[in-house]
Parts: structure tokens; sequence; C-alpha cells
């Protein structure tokens, strides 16, 4: 269990609203009461330093089973660790697919250095000609629905699926892209497209498809979350909705919020995800609606990819991009440095917002409870190298940016899942006399 104190930390819990420096206790993995005893503790001094509740992430791919080449839930795992994470949602865009009560279980290990809360098939085997037992699914341990990389298109099918999600208090996530419009199109239009001539992806097909889900939402009470948003009419139709009182939710990912289609250099596959990058009017809207609370929750969106297959070129490379271990620097960068977000509400972004979207018990730095936290350091640049990830994969679009903000100690459930050796506790303070 984690014996430590932080001396002097900048306090950020979203959840009671702190903001504020204090020193942070904490003794055989529980978190003490301002000015409880610090006796034979070990000392980090923190004053530079951000004190969090552990970040959840609510789109993560661990390809396990079925590619352990370039991910499983154990390395997954321990990148999220380093990252910062406590907390993840597995996608079931495996082989074979989370459709069945066996998988869900087998994603929930308990000796593990997060907590995972997996998502499950919304349809049989993903293919989307009938609904997946949600009910038995649910009570295995599955926190919401999705057919991540594909979209539930047939309405009255996705009407039905809503309609039980509803009952069982579990949130639809959808990868919102009719395939009708979308087609082939792999990218946006930009120099690069029409360089090598990629075929293009029309905004229309998020949009609408953004606009059907929220038609659904409306027809059913389903909780629904709009994954990875990637364009201005999407933003704009979340915003009319969440106006209207529907619960509806939109996740921004690190790479749409940084980078643009005019920014991919040239012909190179890890820029390729999907959805595609939206040009800058969309980055723009997607920051704006992270700003202004339309879109309530970052998500990285974690797709890990053997290198020799992002190696063949944009057109032929899978689509996605990790980003466990980049998240925080990115966000970060973009929305308090570039956009001046307040730590606090960028932090309520990766904890208070993913818990609401799923039911659960907002994170916190309560006192009394077992500690799930974790300590940034804001200010001290470094590097990404993809060779130092823990994570399998190596596919980023942000190979050899310089950012400043960086998961330093990782604690979960009490017990540290991480801590960069760069940060090392001092000696612990003397116990007292008897």
């Amino acid at each position: 269990m984690t014996n430590l104190v932080l001396l002097q930390a900048r306090v950020l819990d979203p959840a009671s609203g702190t903001d504020a420096r204090a020193d942070l206790v904490i003794r055989d993995g529980v978190i003490q009461p301002a000015g409880a005893p610090a006796d034979g503790l070990r000392r980090i001094a923190a004053d530079n330093l951000i004190a969090a509740p552990g970040l959840w992430d609510v789109h993560v791919h661990f390809r396990d089973p079925g590619n352990a080449f370039a991910e499983t839930r154990r390395t997954g795992a321990r990148a999220a660790a380093a990252g910062g994470f406590t907390h993840v949602v597995t996608m079931p865009n495996t082989n074979p697919a989370g459709d069945s009560v066996q998988w869900v279980r087998e994603q929930i290990e308990d000796n593990l250095p997060v907590t995972i809360l997996p998502s499950a098939c919304i349809t049989a085997g993903r293919q989307g000609r009938s609904v997946a037992d949600l009910e038995n699914l649910a009570r295995a341990g599955a926190s919401c629905f999705t057919d991540d990389g594909t979209m539930v298109a047939d309405d009255a099918l996705m009407r039905t699926a809503m309609l039980r999600a509803r009952a069982l208090g579990k949130p639809i996530m959808d990868h919102a892209v009719l395939p009708a419009l979308a087609k082939n199109g792999v990218i946006r239009d930009c120099e690069i497209a029409r360089r090598y001539n990629l075929p293009l992806f029309p905004p229309e097909a998020e949009v609408e498809a953004v606009r059907r889900d929220i038609r659904l939402c409306r027809e059913t009470g389903c909780t629904l979350n709009i994954q990875h948003i990637s364009t201005a009419g999407a933003v704009e139709a979340v915003r009319a909705a969440r106006a209207e009182g529907l619960p509806v939710f939109a996740e921004a990912s690190p790479h749409h919020l940084a980078l643009a289609a005019e920014d991919i250099p040239f012909d190179d596959g890890n820029y390729r995800m999907n959805p595609p990058l939206g040009n800058r009017d969309d980055v723009r809207a997607i920051r704006q609606g992270v700003l202004d609370g339309t879109v309530s929750l970052f998500a990285t969106d974690h797709a890990p990819h053997a290198a020799e297959t992002k190696a063949k070129g944009f057109l032929h490379a899978p689509f996605g991009v990790i980003g466990l271990e980049t998240a925080v620097g990115v966000t970060w960068r973009v929305m308090v440095e570039e956009e001046g977000m307040s730590p606090l509400a960028w932090a309520a972004r990766w904890t208070t917002g993913p818990a609401e979207l799923l039911g659960l018990p907002a994170p916190s730095l309560a006192v009394g409870a077992l500690a799930d936290l974790v300590l940034i350091d804001p200010s001290t640049p470094w590097t990404v190298r993809p060779e130092s990830f823990r994570s399998l994969s190596r596919n980023t679009p942000f190979a050899g940016w310089t950012l400043r903000a960086r998961a330093v100690l990782t604690v979960r459930a009490g017990h540290t899942t991480f801590a960069d050796p760069r940060v090392s506790p001092s000696e612990p303070l003397a116990s007292p006399s008897p």
C-alpha cells in the first residue's frame, strides 16, 4: 500500500470543485484528513506538481483477444498507468468480438494496474443484424455498449438496443459514421489527399450519423455518447441536443484536438484514423465545444497496431493511433496552454465527465477513500519518443513533439502503479519519541 506525503501539491478535485495547495497525506493507501500526522511517511516536494483523481479513459483498444502482437490487456494497462489512468473502458472489436459473458469476464482482471470497465457489443458479433444479449452482458459487468469501429446503421435495430440499454441504466456509445455516406473515404480534403489521390471522407458522414443518433436518443431516453467527434457540424448538433436537455455526451480525442488534415506531412499511415482528422475549422469547433462543456469528456481511442501494418502508407494502413502515454501532455498543451482552459475544468474532462457518462460515482480525493490519484508535472519539457512507450505499439502522430505536462506518479486503489524514477520521495519523517 502507498505511504506518502505530497507536500504543497496543487490539488485539483473536480468532484468537490477544489483547486488549492495542500499537503496530501496517504497512509496505508488511504487519503488522510488535512493536518493528519505524517510521521514515518516518505515525502515528495510537490509544490510544482498537480495532484488529481486518477484519470478515466472511456475508449481504449487492448486487442485482447485476437491481436496480442499489437497490445494485450497487461501491456495496455501498463501504458495506461504510465499515462496517469486508473480506469479504462475497453472496446469489444476484438477477435472474437466482445458479445459474450465470457468475454466480459475475461476483460475484468483484478491484478492489473488499472481497473477495466469493459464495454460490450451492441449487436451480435458486431455484425449489425441482431441486438446482442445486453441483459446478460450487463450482469456480467459490461459498463456500456458499442460496436466501435462500425456504426449500427439500421434505425430500428439501434432503437431496440437503446430501449434495452436504457432499461439497464447503461449508455450506448456510437461510432457515428454512416457507411452509405463515408463509402471508402479515408481522409478529409487537404493537400496530401490531392497529392496522393486518396479517397475523401465527407464530413456529412459523421454529421448525419450524429443527427440520427440524437433523434433516437430523444425517442428512447437512452444515454448516448458520440465517440471521437471530429466535425464542426457534429459539435453543433450535440450542443443543440444538450441545450434541449437530452442525455447526449461527446468525447474529444487528443489527436482530433491537436491536429488537422492540413497538418499531415506526407504519405504517413500514423495519421490515418477513423473518423479522419478534420480541417482547421473542425479543430476550432471541437476545442470550443470542450471549453463550453458541449464536449464533456476526453478519450484517447488508444488503437495499437503493429509497425509493419502502419508502414504501408496512408491508403493501406489500418485506422487508429495510440494515445495513453501522450494524452496528458497533448490535451494539456492544446486546451490549457493554447486555449486557456482552467486546469480544474481540464481535469474534469478526464474524471467527472467520464464517470457521469457511465453513471458511476465521481472520482475524487475524498478523505477516507482508497487513493486513486495521479501526480502531474505540468511544466518540465519532455520529448515524445515512441521507442520508450510501455505499449507494444508505436503508431503515434506525436513522435518528436515537445510537451510539458506528464504523469509522474499513479496510485490505484491505494497501490502505486507507476512512478517516474525522476520523482524520488525523500526519507520518511521521523516518528515522535514514545
